[in-house]
């Protein structure tokens, strides 16, 4: 036996009820951002788009490049630029940024300092002179927080530039050169063993994840690796980390933190699971000094995979 069960409804009340029923159904509408607010916090002119993105930009014509022995335009891809959506009452900033090699450390960090992410850094051209790099920059948060964070990025851009008009060509310091190294004091260090290799210290950590339901590790290339050259007292080191998304944030700022040059972060593959990030560095001193960066690297990760 079917029973129904009849509603008598008053119509003011249903008609209130049904309005709140489809209020709760669609979707919020962003808030609309303030193209003024953001061009001063930026300290630059900021314009909306037919899609509502709000986007600010810099033209770098400050350093002549050539490419390939041509002079190139700003306007052939030597724009720096950042991208605000409305996202809630919030925002969220996207943005590439032309560097130059001693420009990156400035950068890198006061885009940290301002709570905005580092997501790529690597080349657009070959043959380019001076070298070109690009460092690609996201957050989310206030609109007008994210581009105080821009303009203390590319401020800090400015003022590299502004003590030295032209890029170096070095990090500067001296140069390590063949010597004594002690090997068991940077594996005991590091927390895992090194091997030697033409007089090279090399520790090298795997990890493991999948790609077309393949288990894929460490033989097919998926390691974290440092490599120490030279002597106890003056060592360089260079390496690749393998990180997920979310370990990216804290492993560049651990080895920013230690002094180390951060050149490289990109993708290595495609299609696998998790996805995974490479950040490749370099950095120079004491052989010790320079492990125990690589180790705060590797704590500030592990920190992440204990939740």
């Amino acid at each position: 036996m079917t029973m129904t069960l009849a509603v008598r409804c008053v119509r003011p009340l249903c008609t209130m009820v049904l309005m709140l029923i489809l209020a709760a159904a669609l979707p919020a509408a962003a808030a609309t951002l303030d193209p003024a607010s953001i061009g001063k916090a930026a300290g630059t002119e900021a314009k909306a788009q037919p899609d509502g993105v709000v986007k600010i930009g810099w033209s770098r014509s400050d350093v002549p490049v050539t490419v390939d022995g041509m002079r190139l335009s700003p306007a052939a891809g030597l724009g720096s630029w950042a991208a605000f959506a409305a996202m809630g009452n919030q925002a969220m900033v996207m943005g590439d940024t032309v560097v130059f090699q001693d420009e990156v450390d400035a950068a890198m960090d006061a885009a940290f300092a301002h709570g905005l992410q580092v997501t790529g850094l690597h080349n657009h051209f070959f043959y380019d002179r001076p070298k070109v790099y690009f460092m690609h920059i996201g957050g989310d948060g206030s609109p007008t927080q994210l581009a105080a964070g821009v303009k203390a990025v590319w401020d800090a851009i400015k003022a590299v530039r502004a003590a030295h008009p032209q890029p170096a060509d070095g990090f500067g310091g001296p140069t390590p050169s063949p010597g004594a190294m002690n090997a068991g004091a940077i594996a005991k260090i590091v927390g895992h063993p090194a091997q030697v290799t033409d007089g090279v210290t090399k520790v090298t950590i795997g990890t493991e994840g999948q790609m077309r339901g393949q288990v894929v590790g460490a033989s097919m290339g998926l390691t974290t690796w440092a490599a120490f050259s030279g002597s106890d007292q003056l060592a360089a080191v260079d390496g690749d980390f393998i990180m997920r998304a979310a370990e990216v944030r804290p492993v560049l700022q651990a080895l920013r933190k230690a002094g180390v040059h951060v050149v490289a972060l990109h993708n290595h593959m495609m299609g696998e699971e998790p996805g995974f990030y490479f950040t490749h560095f370099w950095g120079k001193g004491k052989a010790a000094d320079l492990a125990r960066g690589f180790r705060a690297a590797l704590d500030a990760q592990a920190a992440l995979d204990k939740y």
